[in-house]
């Protein structure tokens, strides 16, 4: 059953609330209590307590009177599109404000084990209590172990192509198609992560965690012995772990969204989501030492198995959803699949956003992808090529560390996009001349672009995910982060093609040299920024409204009032 209201074209109108008209006490409203399906709390807490969830169409009214209730969205004059939202599920109320349902003595421990931030509240109004929980770390620590692990089984040929290509009797450009397979991976199966996103986060990993046990053993059973190996299947193991991808690295947002407050969900998105260049950079680093001659490929593919199959196992018990949900937006209809492919289509400030990101990211991952074979042709050395790409990741890193929480106090998200988008543009473009440095400079140049590019990058890229869920909030932050990471991997696998196609000839100065594919990215990379700068520009600011903030505030501001 779907029931269909009319929001405007855009998501600015938009509330996500729902209201009730009550017949025996007309002009009193009350919110929708849930979502279109029975959310994982509610079930745990009526399983407890020994009651089943009521399906239906009805919600209390200010007279309790169980009168009908339909999900509303609140429209201006502008021209209405259908928007459609799973039916709500409700229970049954009386005469009398509903008391808590009793969480049974497991979940009644939880009470006293709240975070930073995690007192609990509670709304008497609608009996729904909210708090964190610290059981949230153990899903939000395996989702960073993923992101780790997904990154590392990349990258796991890069570093080491010329003896990859001798032990499966191949050539580097076809080694280097194992990274751009990964990628292009992700957007092939991009509509079936939002729709498994959708669901939970928790499906979204345990697809991931099956599709990187798979993928590993099957890339190590293609390079079995010492002899040599059968390219075949690894590239099919790589295109698993490829799939894997994206179901761990578009989940952070929705994990964020369903286990954190809006004081934490840039600081938890940053984490996980980081975690993956962290997982190419101990790639980048740990491989080579595995890897002295063709014949160590077999060891070091069996090596990352083993961590990978590690990793993966413990994603099978990480719970679902918290008992109670962490905050009011957490239970916010979110619009159907369909209904928030029709908002984002016409959304200026999704798209403001998005096309940077996709850029920003599609640059990051080929400039990290052939970093060593930038600078080579210069006369630097695989080591040095190294510390610059750690510099790039590491200093990143820190600088999200520090940038993270205070975005998360202060929802600088704006004043975050406008300084990093530029700063990011003018990275790339004097990175052209930064490898012909050498000679006068040393290392000093390439190193100090790179330092500065992971900060303004890092910084930008959760700030990014969560403010793209804030501007198009009630669409399920499963869609808006699938879509900007899937965008982000497309390009950065098309980017390293055109790359290497750009690559000079043995004849050029110096050999081989790839001036002309940083001449490329310094374009792209500057083309974007103004759409980023122009966020709420024009008479559009007041589409840049925090809306999943302001759906918090609302909605505890009428509890308190109800109290």
């Amino acid at each position: 059953m779907k029931e269909k209201t009319s929001a405007p074209a855009t998501t600015d109108a938009i509330e996500g609330n729902a209201s009730c008209d009550s017949p025996a006490a007309p002009g009193k409203s009350s919110d929708a209590m849930t979502t279109g399906r029975s959310h994982p709390w509610q079930e745990l807490k009526e399983e407890e307590a020994g009651a089943g969830v009521v399906e239906m169409t009805t919600t209390r009214s200010g007279s309790r009177s169980g009168s009908d209730c339909v999900a509303m969205v609140s429209r201006d004059t502008k021209d209405d599109i259908p928007i459609e939202m799973d039916p709500v599920i409700a229970r049954p109320t009386g005469s009398q404000p509903a008391s808590p349902v009793p969480l049974g003595a497991g979940a009644a421990s939880e009470r006293t084990e709240a975070g930073h931030g995690g007192a609990a509240e509670t709304g008497t109004a609608s009996g729904t209590e909210y708090k964190v929980y610290k059981r949230r770390w153990f899903g939000l620590l395996q989702l960073t172990l993923l992101n780790i692990i997904v990154s590392w089984d990349w990258l796991t040929f890069s570093p080491v192509a010329s003896d990859a290509a001798a032990y499966f009797n191949t050539d580097e450009t076809t080694v280097n198609w194992l990274s751009t397979a990964f990628m292009f991976s992700f957007s092939f199966i991009t509509p079936v992560v939002i729709y498994v996103l959708h669901l939970g986060p928790k499906p979204s990993i345990i697809t991931a965690s099956a599709l990187l046990l798979a993928g590993n053993w099957i890339r190590f059973a293609g390079s079995h012995s010492s002899s040599g190996g059968l390219f075949g299947v690894v590239m099919f193991g790589q295109i698993l772990t490829g799939l894997a991808q994206p179901f761990v690295l578009a989940a952070p947002a929705r994990y964020s969204d369903l286990w954190f407050t809006n004081r934490g969900r840039v600081a938890a998105t940053a984490l996980t989501s980081l975690a993956n260049p962290f997982g190419a950079a101990l790639g980048q680093l740990i491989v080579p030492f595995w890897v002295n001659q063709p014949s160590d490929i077999s060891h070091a593919v069996l090596y990352v198995s083993i961590i990978s199959s590690v990793c993966a196992l413990p994603s099978f018990f990480i719970p679902a959803a918290p008992p109670t949900p962490a905050a009011p937006s957490g239970e916010t209809p979110k619009l159907s699949l369909r209904a928030s492919a029709r908002v984002l289509v016409s959304q200026l400030e999704f798209w403001l956003l998005f096309v940077p990101f996709a850029v920003y990211v599609g640059l990051f991952n080929s400039t990290s992808s052939l970093l060593n074979q930038i600078l080579l042709p210069y006369g630097y050395s695989d080591e040095e090529a190294g510390i610059a790409g750690a510099l790039l990741i590491v200093v990143g890193l820190v600088s999200a560390a520090v940038t993270s929480p205070i975005i998360d106090r202060t929802k600088s998200y704006l004043t975050t996009v406008r300084l990093a988008v530029p700063l990011v543009g003018l990275c790339y473009l004097v990175f052209v001349w930064m490898p012909g440095t050498r000679p006068a400079a040393g290392v000093a140049g390439p190193y100090v672009v790179m330092a500065v590019l992971g900060a303004a990058s890092f910084s930008l890229l959760p700030v990014a995910v969560e403010y793209l869920v804030e501007l198009t909030h009630p669409v399920s932050p499963a869609v808006t982060s699938t879509l900007a990471w899937s965008g982000g991997q497309l390009l950065g696998g098309v980017f390293i093609v055109i790359s290497g196609a750009l690559r000079a000839g043995d004849d050029a100065e110096p050999p081989g040299n790839m001036r002309n594919a940083l001449i490329f990215a310094a374009v792209l990379a500057l083309v974007a920024v103004p759409l980023g700068l122009c966020l709420g520009l024009f008479g559009r600011k007041e589409k840049l409204q925090l809306r999943r903030v302001r759906s918090d505030e609302e909605k505890r501001g009428r509890e308190e009032a109800g109290k």
